[in-house]
């Protein structure tokens, strides 16, 4: 069954009616009709399931029968990853790190970053569309991009981690990651974190790591440590 999603769900709510735009998706694309189950969700975990007592292309009402708030992952996983160059690349890391399983994200601008602004409204939705791809009731948290320097000064009583590709001592993430726990993993742009922000992060506290034998492009990185750490959780 399809999942939808607004953020204005509680658990208080007995009807809603959805936007002109996903009313028009309901009774056209769909062809749902008054008596038809949808679910729905607030992305905060409560799963939503209602019938349909109104439907057309401008209006769609439903009617909640029965909510249940979902159990959350056995571990927590923030991604810090800098925007890359081409923006399709980093959406396509929102898609499938959101399908994969993640909480937050973050994205750092750090020295060899190229690009320095994103589109928050259009990464939102990306999220919010992958969220009820996978039929997920967790809407990982997106925050406004910030520099490198200040986002590794935030207080973070998380299990710390910057991959990077310097020819350094590191771990394998496999062997440093502590499972069913919380972690905050920085990935750096393409040309790598700088080696004054990688002795910098390792000074507050990050261990660095690294995620494989071959040199990954950014969003790829982001993809196999979000499947590393679900892998090793699961």
């Amino acid at each position: 069954m399809q999942l939808f999603y607004s953020k204005d769900i509680t658990e208080a709510t007995k009807e809603f009616e959805f936007s002109r735009e996903e009313s028009k998706h309901i009774s056209k694309v769909l062809r749902k009709k008054e008596g038809d189950m949808l679910q729905i969700t607030n992305g905060l975990g409560l799963l939503c399931k209602g019938v349909i007592t109104f439907s057309s292309p401008n209006k769609c009402i439903i009617q909640l029968k029965h909510k249940e708030l979902q159990t959350p992952k056995k571990y927590r996983l923030h991604l810090a990853v800098a925007p890359t160059k081409m923006n399709d690349r980093y959406e396509w890391f929102l898609e499938k790190a959101t399908e994969i399983g993640i909480d937050e994200i973050t994205p750092i601008i750090c020295d060899h970053s190229e690009r320095k602004v994103i589109k928050t409204e259009r990464f939102e939705r990306i999220l919010q569309s992958a969220m009820k791809q996978s039929l997920q009731c967790y809407l990982p948290k997106l925050n406004p991009a910030i520099s490198f320097s200040e986002f590794i000064q935030k207080e973070n009583t998380d299990q710390l981690l910057i991959a990077h590709c310097e020819e350094t001592k590191k771990q394998s993430l496999k062997d440093i990651l502590t499972i069913k726990n919380s972690s905050t993993i920085l990935i750096g742009p393409e040309g790598d974190f700088s080696a004054k922000e990688i002795e910098k992060a390792i000074k507050v506290g990050y261990k660095p790591v690294t995620l494989g034998e071959t040199r990954l492009r950014t969003e790829t990185a982001a993809i196999v440590a979000a499947h590393s750490v679900a892998f090793l959780n699961s």
